[in-house]
C-alpha cells in the first residue's frame, strides 16, 4: 500500500470520538475512497459504503430520501446485517455530490448518532460552492490531492527517516552532498514524469515501465475531460477547451489563459467564463492561480486582478501530453527544451497540497514573479521564483519585488537544480525538491476543522 500522510488525520479524527462527519474532498483517481476504507477497516468491525453514483445508474434507493428515518429505512433494507452502533459501525457516503440533499441531511444524521458517518465526492469541491445548506458545523472537511514528492520518494524505497534527514537539511537552510542530491534529484525528474495518481505510481513501482504507467494517466485524463458532461453544451465546450489549453498555455511566455482564445472571440474576457472556471478548480482537475500587482499580508485581502494561470492538477499528466513516452526532455540534463512550465506545475502541486493559496506576482512596471503565498511566520508574503535552467540567479522581477519596502516582503525564494543552499541579501536558493517541506504555517497541511 502506499504511504499516504492524510491517513493519520483521518485516523485521528476516527479515533477522537469526534461527533462530526469526516468529508474528504478531492479530485477523481486520487485514493479517497481507498484511504477511508483501509482507515475505517481498523476501527470499525462494521463498514458500510455505498456508491450514490452506482445506486443513481441503478435502483435510486436513496435519491428522494428527505428525512432520517426515510434514510435508514433504505440503509437497513441493503446492509441491515451489517449494522451496529456509532462505536463499531462507519457508514460511508461515496460520491455524496450526485445527491445534493443528503448534504443537508447530514446535520440531522448527525444528531440522531446512530452511526458514524463519513462522505466523499470528486465534485464535491463544486456542489459544496452551489448548495447553500451545508450544515458546515457538523463537518470536518478534509481536502485530498494527488501523491506529494515525499509520499513518492516513500513509494520508491526511500526511508522516513531518510526524508527527516532531508527535512532536517532544509529547516537549517543546508544543502546535500553531492550523492545524496543526485539520487534525489533523479527521483524528482520521476516524479515529474509519473506524477502522483496513486494508479499511476502502483504501476510504476510494480513494473517500472513508462508506457503502462502513461495509458492509465491517459485514462484518469480522458476521465476529467468527460466530467464536464454534468453541464449544457455550451458550458461543457468552454470547459474542455479551458481544459484543453492548460498545457499549451504553460508553454506559452505569459503562461495565462488568453480568454479570447476560448471561443476565437476578440473580446472574451474573464467574467464571460466564471462558471467554467470554478468548476475546474472546485473539482480539483486544475489548480487556480491569480495575480496579484501590490501584494500585502494575507494575500486573499489584496487586490485579485483577472489574470489567471491555471496548472493541471498532476505533473505527470503534463509530461504525458507534452513528451508522450519521450522521457529524454525531461531525464536529460543535455536536452534543449525549457522546462520551465513542468517545473512550475509541480512547484504549484507542491505548495497546494500543503495547505497554500496562490497567487502570482504580475506588474506591468515591475514584471511577474511565479508564486506567491502567505508567510505566516513573518506575518507577510514570500515570493518564489522557479527555475529549470543554469541561469538561475537572473530574477530581475523578483529582486525589485523584493526591494520595494512598500510591500514589507522578508525574502524571496529561488527554486533550482542547483544543489547549494545559500542567502544573497533577501533572496534564498534552493533546489527544487526542497519546496516538499514548505508547509503553510498556521494552518494543517490537510485539514479544516469547521
Amino acid at each position: 500500500m502506499l504511504y499516504r500522510k492524510i491517513e493519520k488525520d483521518i485516523y485521528q479524527h476516527f479515533k477522537s470520538k469526534s461527533d462530526k462527519i469526516l468529508m474528504l474532498t478531492g479530485a477523481r483517481q486520487t485514493g479517497k475512497s481507498f484511504i477511508i476504507n483501509y482507515v475505517a477497516s481498523q476501527l470499525f468491525s462494521n463498514v458500510v459504503e455505498i456508491n450514490l453514483i452506482e445506486d443513481y445508474d441503478t435502483d435510486r434507493l436513496f435519491e428522494s430520501v428527505s428525512s432520517v428515518e426515510e434514510f435508514h429505512l433504505r440503509l437497513s433494507s441493503i446492509a441491515g446485517e451489517r449494522l451496529g452502533n456509532k462505536e463499531d459501525t462507519l457508514v460511508f457516503l461515496d460520491e455524496i455530490q450526485q445527491y445534493p440533499r443528503l448534504l443537508t441531511l447530514l446535520k440531522f444524521l448527525r444528531q440522531d448518532g446512530r452511526y458514524t458517518y463519513a462522505v466523499s465526492g470528486s465534485l464535491l469541491g463544486l456542489t459544496l460552492k452551489q448548495t447553500t445548506s451545508i450544515p458546515v458545523g457538523s463537518l470536518t472537511i478534509m481536502r485530498m490531492y494527488p501523491l506529494d514528492f515525499e509520499e513518492f520518494l516513500i513509494a520508491n524505497n526511500v526511508g522516513k527517516e531518510a526524508v527527516e534527514g532531508i527535512r532536517k537539511h532544509f529547516q537549517s537552510r543546508i544543502g546535500l552532498d553531492e550523492a545524496l542530491h543526485n539520487h534525489i534529484m533523479g527521483l524528482f525528474k520521476r516524479y515529474l514524469l509519473i506524477g502522483g495518481m496513486p494508479q499511476v505510481v502502483q504501476e510504476f513501482v510494480n513494473s517500472r515501465n513508462l508506457v503502462t504507467a502513461r495509458a492509465i494517466q491517459n485514462d484518469i485524463h480522458r476521465l476529467y475531460e468527460a466530467d464536464a458532461t454534468k453541464y449544457d453544451l455550451e458550458h461543457r465546450l468552454h470547459i474542455e477547451r479551458i481544459y484543453e489549453m492548460i498545457p499549451s498555455a504553460m508553454e506559452s511566455h505569459k503562461k495565462r489563459i488568453v480568454y479570447r482564445d476560448i471561443e476565437d472571440k476578440p473580446k472574451g474576457r474573464h467574467s464571460d467564463y466564471i462558471e467554467e472556471f470554478d468548476f475546474l478548480s472546485a473539482s480539483g482537475v486544475a489548480l487556480e492561480v491569480k495575480a496579484i500587482s501590490n501584494p500585502s499580508f494575507p494575500l486573499i485581502e489584496s487586490g485579485v486582478k483577472n489574470l489567471l494561470k491555471l496548472y493541471l492538477n498532476d505533473v505527470g499528466m503534463l509530461t504525458g501530453i507534452l513528451y508522450s513516452n519521450n522521457i529524454k526532455p525531461v531525464m536529460d540534463t543535455e536536452c534543449s527544451v525549457n522546462l520551465g512550465s513542468v517545473y512550475e506545475s509541480v512547484v504549484a502541486m507542491e505548495l497546494a497540497s500543503h495547505g497554500h493559496r496562490l497567487f502570482y506576482y504580475d506588474n506591468k512596471k515591475n514584471g511577474e514573479v511565479d508564486f506567491l503565498i502567505d508567510d505566516y511566520y513573518n506575518l507577510s508574503a514570500m515570493a518564489i521564483e522557479v527555475k529549470s535552467g543554469k541561469d538561475y540567479t537572473v530574477h530581475s522581477a523578483l529582486n525589485r519585488l523584493i526591494e520595494n519596502k512598500d510591500y514589507r516582503l522578508e525574502e524571496g525564494v529561488v527554486l533550482s537544480n542547483s544543489r547549494e543552499v545559500r542567502q544573497e541579501g533577501k533572496i534564498v536558493y534552493m533546489p527544487i525538491y526542497y519546496v516538499m517541506f514548505m508547509d503553510a504555517k498556521g494552518s494543517s497541511e490537510t485539514e479544516i476543522l469547521l
